[in-house]
């Protein structure tokens, strides 16, 4: 199959609120919840994706003719590149029922790990979601990252104990969750988390943890202070909060905060080899991808995953090559341009 034949595929089974749009803007899915969309007034999700399309990639061809390396080492582990796919939830009310959360993460597990990347799974109030993910993610030697929503603390440590045991390679917390009415419901109350109340969390799972949802660098030094491997920089789609501003708008701010001190990956509107390469030109190590992700596992299974990240990686080492950078520690700052 090629991207082409998967899209089409994916149209005769997500929705009815995802359109499996030939390019994932945000816009037909507007504000639809349930649905793909984001808060009122809607627009978030499209932001994110307009606001890379405004930095402009600086070509250099007057340099080595070489393939570029496009390898990332995280927590100690090397993989064929800085691109993850980003943990999404309750699949079947928000993008159709062809696959429950455990039937796609047990593919997205699989197939991320087998080509080389990794996989962060999302976590839902049936917490069997999670424990198939951990068993899906041992069956590919642990390489995976559980995402855990702001549970209040006993519950989060009953689920850490699950990703020890598993030996799973890092475990995640979109601390942006706790703008969810299903966990502001919850009795003992779950939600917003303090740095003392994240440093203990973090001390408890004594493994690579990442914070999802960072969006100041205020917030960026709190998890630092916490004690976090890496952060996403993340505005959960507008999902959680409207009238937002970009991933776009607030990496480099958080970049020049943080960067050197933890890793920074960025998750938001991300679509394209070329928005990669944006991202890492504004201070991120790695990016996540998300819908765009779910959509080819719809149409296409484990092929779907690996002809549309062979698509974006290509893109990727397609700019790295008009741009003069042979790795990617030398896609930096200048090789982009941004209208002052």
């Amino acid at each position: 199959m090629d991207y082409n034949e998967i899209l089409a595929s994916a149209r005769q089974c997500v929705g009815p609120y995802c359109k499996a749009c030939p390019v994932c803007n945000g816009r037909a899915c507007g504000n639809a919840m349930p649905g793909p969309g984001s808060k009122v007034p809607g627009n978030a999700a499209a932001r994110n994706f307009d606001k890379w399309q405004e930095v402009c990639v600086n070509m250099d061809t007057l340099c080595p003719n070489v393939d570029p390396d496009i390898s990332f080492e995280m927590f100690g582990h090397r993989f064929v590149a800085p691109v993850f796919a980003a943990p999404l939830g309750a699949l079947p009310m928000h993008y159709g029922d062809k696959y429950n959360d455990q039937q796609y993460n047990a593919i997205l597990v699989k197939a991320a790990a087998d080509y080389g990347l990794m996989a962060l799974t999302g976590d839902g109030v049936d917490p069997e979601i999670m424990k198939a993910a951990v068993v899906d993610m041992g069956k590919s030697g642990g390489m995976g990252c559980p995402t855990i929503k702001p549970w209040n603390k006993e519950f989060v440590f009953e689920k850490l104990d699950a990703v020890k045991a598993g030996k799973i390679f890092a475990v995640a917390m979109d601390v942006d969750g706790a703008g969810l009415p299903f966990l502001k419901a919850m009795n003992p109350n779950a939600g917003s988390k303090s740095v003392e109340e994240m440093r203990e969390i973090i001390s408890y799972a004594q493994m690579p943890f990442i914070v999802k949802g960072i969006m100041t660098p205020a917030g960026a030094l709190k998890a630092a202070e916490a004690g976090a491997s890496a952060i996403v920089v993340s505005n959960h789609g507008g999902r959680v909060q409207g009238g937002v501003p970009s991933t776009a708008e607030v990496l480099p701010a958080i970049a020049e905060a943080v960067k050197g001190k933890l890793t920074i990956l960025v998750d938001g509107g991300i679509r394209s080899g070329v928005d990669v390469f944006r991202a890492l030109a504004l201070g991120a190590d790695a990016v996540l991808i998300g819908r765009p992700v779910l959509t080819a596992i719809y149409g296409g299974g484990a092929e779907g995953f690996r002809v549309y990240m062979d698509k974006i990686l290509g893109e990727l080492k397609s700019t790295m090559t008009m741009c003069g950078a042979a790795s990617l520690q030398e896609i930096t700052r200048d090789k982009v341009w941004l209208e002052k």
